[in-house]
């Protein structure tokens, strides 16, 4: 993927989609520094909330440069958090009536106006890719085709962690999260990278070392790998 597919950002857009990058990618370090502490893979609470909020505000930068693939990533996700976050209040005892249906319609209403903004930029790279050479616009494809992989493997280890935790009725990371997270990140980063997407680039190169941090004390603590919202 060219540089040049990306539409560049002026100042506002480049500050807005670093902070959702600082926010969405540094939920993992918020993670990480939980886990050193208690010296054990943990998820606390603001890890869903960092997820919510910056998968949002990443999406929309990734609308604004036209990055198809960081939007694609951010589109569904929100229901996932949303979902973490209300069995989290539901165990703690927080969840109400009328904030359960708070959470659920705002998740809904995220996905509708996403869907339709994901989809219009995939048909601006469709239409920048039938205006270029053949052998640039297979070489787009191509990596497109490498982040998708890897895009498939981030969807998938959520849709492990969500059933697991609606199959336990409580917030859960399974071990194997991890891993499809590794193998996810390193695909993506060097789709991003191709494509010039720095901002996302750089926030999946740095969440690789939190990914095997937490592998390493899933490896020395197995029997506490499972824990999540503390």
């Amino acid at each position: 993927m060219a540089a040049e597919h990306t539409v560049t950002p002026g100042l506002f857009w480049t500050v807005f989609g670093t902070a959702g990058a600082v926010v969405f990618y540094g939920r993992f370090y918020v993670q990480w520094l939980a886990s050193e502490m208690k010296k054990r893979s943990v998820i606390p609470i603001a890890f869903w909330y960092m997820s919510s909020v910056g998968s949002v505000m990443i999406f929309i930068y990734s609308v604004v440069i036209r990055s198809p693939g960081a939007a694609f990533g951010q589109c569904f996700n929100i229901v996932v958090y949303a979902r973490n976050l209300v069995h989290i209040w539901r165990e703690k005892g927080r969840l109400t009536a009328a904030l359960n249906f708070a959470t659920h319609a705002a998740a809904g209403s995220i996905v509708v106006v996403t869907t339709g903004f994901m989809a219009w930029t995939w048909l601006k790279e469709y239409h920048v890719n039938q205006s270029i050479e053949p052998a640039q616009a297979a070489r787009n494809w191509f990596w497109l085709g490498v982040w998708g992989v890897g895009q498939a493997l981030f969807f998938s280890r959520f849709l492990v962690q969500w059933a697991v935790t609606e199959y336990k009725r409580k917030s859960t990371v399974p071990p194997v999260f991890w891993h499809l997270s590794l193998a996810a990140a390193l695909l993506q980063s060097s789709a991003f990278a191709q494509r010039g997407d720095w901002v996302n680039g750089f926030g999946m190169m740095a969440s690789i070392f939190i990914y095997a941090r937490n592998l390493w004390f899933i490896h020395r603590h197995p029997e506490a790998a499972a824990s999540a919202g503390e």
